[in-house]
């Protein structure tokens, strides 16, 4: 176990720790705004009536455990909305939450969300490659579960690497229907009796995605229903750092066991891609105020077709037009604007060079700092 102190100084985290007990009761020993994103995989309610069978009669190993059964929805109305509030209560006022249910429950999690303030931004179906059919023949095949994804509050400036989703994509902007298979095979965890070690493990791509989506290296994630651990595992493999609580002893061996064994990915393979707009804003008449490019000098298209002179302040001017480089650059093209960035360029030792070029630099410096 690790420990780490809060921004106030006073109290730690027992970080990369799986916590054993009720999950509101070992939440409410943690500090108030002190982890980064909770991810939750609470208990279904499947409200199951007897044992379901396949056509062949033989038995389907379904949710049947005592974790998954209430009394009423009103009970489990009254377990949501306790776990809820303390987990809003220790989540930093920029965090995050992701909830994942079934058609059982996730609308009452819903609900109870935006009851205690959390502000929605998505909800993800995750579209099952391999669903489980309904063998009684008398429904849909339940294909798909749902994710919540709120933030703290209406505003809050959440995590979001809209890049590296889109990169995970190969290219396209990451939709809010994600299609994955369901755990199997090596995937699935076994008990010493070759039994599945949990009914619902959710496979680890899944939280892939939701970790490299909504969340920094560093950061903390906490998982009031670990489990047999794929939260920690994926999370310790992607440098991030997790509290799991988990009140079943079964279960937090496995997922001890399981942690135990991966592996964090090095640094470098943990940088993702990165949005321009998320990098520092660098005005073009700092260049000029370092001594970067001169007052006077003089910079060209990058069709070579114009030049414009840099001024004191930052603007340029040429005999057609004066104002900011995005503005000159789209005088001179009868365009309704242009990247002065990409557009103008200087000369140095016989080379054209970008103006862009020095941004990076100005920027690169920023980040040194």
């Amino acid at each position: 176990m690790t420990t780490k102190t809060t921004s106030r100084g006073a109290a730690s985290l027992p970080l990369n720790t799986i916590l054993s007990g009720d999950c509101v009761a070992q939440m409410k020993k943690l500090p108030d705004e002190s982890v980064d994103l909770v991810f939750a995989d609470p208990p279904y309610n499947l409200q199951l009536k007897g044992e379901l069978m396949r056509p062949d009669n033989s038995r389907v190993d379904a949710v049947d455990d005592e974790w998954d059964s209430f009394a009423s929805f009103k009970t489990y109305d009254t377990f949501t909305r306790a776990w809820l509030k303390q987990a809003r209560r220790i989540l930093k006022p920029h965090g995050a939450i992701w909830v994942i249910g079934s058609y059982h429950n996730v609308f009452r999690l819903g609900a109870e969300l935006q009851n205690q303030g959390f502000w929605i931004l998505n909800d993800v179906v995750w579209r099952k490659s391999n669903p489980m059919p309904n063998f009684r023949g008398k429904r849909l095949t339940n294909a798909h579960e749902t994710l919540i994804w709120a933030s703290k509050s209406e505003g809050a400036k959440y995590t979001f690497n809209y890049e590296a989703l889109k990169a995970l994509n190969e290219g396209v902007q990451m939709r809010s229907d994600w299609v994955l298979p369901i755990c199997t095979g090596h995937e699935r965890l076994k008990d010493e009796n070759g039994q599945k070690a949990h009914p619902t493990q959710k496979p680890e791509s899944l939280l892939h995605r939701v970790i490299l989506g909504t969340t920094n290296p560093g950061d903390v994630i906490l998982d009031p229903f670990f489990g047999t651990g794929t939260t920690g595992a994926v999370a310790k493999a992607m440098g991030r750092d997790f509290i799991g609580i988990e009140r079943e002893a079964d279960y937090r061996r496995v997922a001890e066991a399981r942690i135990a064994q991966v592996r964090a990915y090095d640094s470098d393979a943990l940088q993702v891609s990165t949005s321009k707009r998320a990098e520092p804003r660098v005005a073009f008449g700092v260049l000029v105020e370092r001594g970067m490019l001169r007052p006077g000098e003089v910079l060209h298209s990058l069709n070579g077709r114009h030049k414009a002179r840099v001024r004191a302040d930052g603007t340029l001017v040429c005999s057609e037009a004066k104002g900011s480089i995005h503005q000159v650059g789209a005088q001179l093209e009868g365009a309704p604007s242009c990247n002065g960035w990409t557009y103008w360029h200087f000369k140095r030792d016989g080379a054209t060079v970008p103006i862009d070029l020095l941004r990076q630099q100005v920027r690169a410096e920023m980040a040194g700092d």
